[in-house]
Parts: C-alpha cells; sequence; structure tokens
C-alpha cells in the first residue's frame, strides 16, 4: 500500500482533513484506487465522480468524492468534476486556470450565472476511460 508521500505533492487543494494527516499514512484501498484513476485522466479531458465509482465497478459518486476531498490534493482533482459541469465550489478559478492550461472544453456562462464562471462542456470533456493506451476499466 503506498503512502501520501509517495505521491509527490502531499496538498494541493487546502480540503478536507488531509492537512492533518503524516506524508507517511497509508491511504485506504479504496482511495488508491480513486487516486489510480484520476491520474489516468488525459490533460484536456474529465470524469465524473460516478463515472469513476463506475469505472471501479464499486462505491458510488459520494465515496468518490469523500475520497477526492480527503486525498485528492496529491493527484489531477480538477479532472473529477461534478456531472453538471459546475466547477468545485471554492476552488473555481484554480480550476479554471487548468482547464484554460490543459484545453478543457469550457461552456462560457450566462450572465445570469453568479460570478459568470463557465461550466465544462460535459459532452466534449467527458473521458469514458477507453481511449487508446487507457486501461480498460472494470466491467
Amino acid at each position: 500500500m503506498r503512502t501520501l508521500s509517495d505521491r509527490g505533492s502531499v496538498l494541493s487543494v487546502g480540503y478536507g482533513t488531509m492537512g492533518r494527516m503524516s506524508e507517511d499514512d497509508e491511504l485506504p484501498e479504496y482511495a488508491e484506487r480513486v487516486l489510480e484513476v484520476a491520474e489516468r485522466i488525459p490533460p484536456g479531458r474529465v470524469m465524473t465522480y460516478g463515472d469513476v465509482a463506475e469505472w471501479l465497478g464499486e462505491g458510488g459518486p459520494r465515496q468518490v468524492g469523500r475520497v477526492m476531498a480527503l486525498y485528492g490534493g496529491a493527484v489531477p482533482w480538477w479532472r473529477v468534476v461534478r456531472a453538471d459541469g459546475v466547477l468545485l465550489p471554492g476552488h473555481e478559478l484554480r480550476a479554471l486556470a487548468r482547464y484554460r492550461e490543459e484545453g478543457t472544453p469550457l461552456r462560457e456562462a450566462g450572465r445570469a450565472a453568479e460570478g459568470h464562471v463557465p461550466r465544462l462542456a460535459m459532452a466534449r470533456a467527458r473521458w469514458d476511460g477507453r481511449e487508446p493506451g487507457s486501461v480498460t476499466p472494470h466491467t
């Protein structure tokens, strides 16, 4: 089992309880599997919390969200998203900078949208895990 220090940068998102954990704490097995999926998502693409759970064949969107909240700072957290394409509350600007850097498809927000923050264009940004070079998801 790997530890948090095995993942490089331990805390890139000040979120959840990760800041109180030691770098040598072992990751729960399910958390490790979720983080491995997050690391496989190509730049410019995203998977929803539910997609990750389905890909693993266990858990659900809430369990994946909990793992990402607690341990996601060590992986490309901005690539695991809500199904409606809304950016992670409290981290919108950091995620938006990453999406623009990676060329992730976005839908511009309407004027009525709070803060005029774009959403992800889910139909174009969503990754199914089956593109060339990917590992086959759980079936």
